[in-house]
């Protein structure tokens, strides 16, 4: 019977133990997911979706600085959908903050006579790789994409940008060995956490094809969604 009372007991004690591992593991790992509506595809001071609207949505696990997960938008008029996959890793120290994550663009439904390398063995499916490293001080930040796949072509991209309260202004600059090179000027409003407005515009370029200089006006709407 002291035995049994013993064994009854031991089989409670690791019972617990693993409900409470169980709970500190589930409380460790966050699974986040939200959806955007936005009157436009804005991507690099460029309009993708020539003024139609894009629908995307993200859904993502992270746990102690590390995450992944997955993106997907409409509204690519080139390209098609898409959908990107991405890990990375990222922390803060006092007022310095820091991340690192590779990024896949994948574009399963490309038509035909889109501008981009087609991989016959998949139809038109391809997909294009970044590495990306973003440092931030305060309100300052600083973003630089590395192509770890070099189709279409070579090209490097970064961003330096500040944010204050809910006023952001952010300014790209993009090159490639296609002679694409241009500089972009984003200003952003953030009127509540779902709603945001953006202005943009290609304020310099050097290009063979000149790329749309227009100002563009982007209207935002994300909501979270409960997991």
């Amino acid at each position: 019977m002291k035995k049994l009372t013993k064994a009854i007991a031991l089989a409670g004690v690791m019972t617990a133990g693993m409900t409470a591992a169980t709970s500190t593991f589930a409380e460790e790992v966050e699974v986040s997911a939200s959806a955007t509506v936005a009157s436009m595809y804005l991507w690099r001071g460029l309009d993708l979706g020539n003024g139609a609207a894009a629908v995307s949505g993200d859904l993502s696990v992270s746990m102690s600085g590390a995450y992944a997960g997955v993106w997907t938008s409409s509204g690519d008029s080139a390209a098609g959908n898409e959908y990107d996959l991405y890990i990375g890793y990222g922390g803060e120290v006092e007022d310095f903050s820091y991340d690192l994550s590779v990024w896949t663009y994948s574009y399963p439904t490309s038509p035909d006579d889109a501008d981009t390398p087609e991989d016959e063995s998949q139809g038109n499916t391809f997909s294009l790789t970044d590495a990306i490293l973003s440092l931030g001080y305060m309100g300052a930040s600083f973003s630089y994409y590395y192509p770890l796949s070099s189709n279409p072509s070579d090209y490097s991209y970064m961003t330096l940008g500040y944010g204050y309260d809910k006023y952001s202004a952010t300014v790209g600059m993009t090159s490639s060995d296609d002679d694409t090179d241009y500089t972009h000027l984003d200003l952003s409003y953030a009127y509540n956490d779902s709603l945001a407005f953006t202005l943009s515009k290609v304020v310099d370029q050097e290009t063979d094809d000149a790329v749309d200089d227009d100002v563009k006006v982007v209207v935002s709407y994300s909501l979270p969604i409960s997991m």
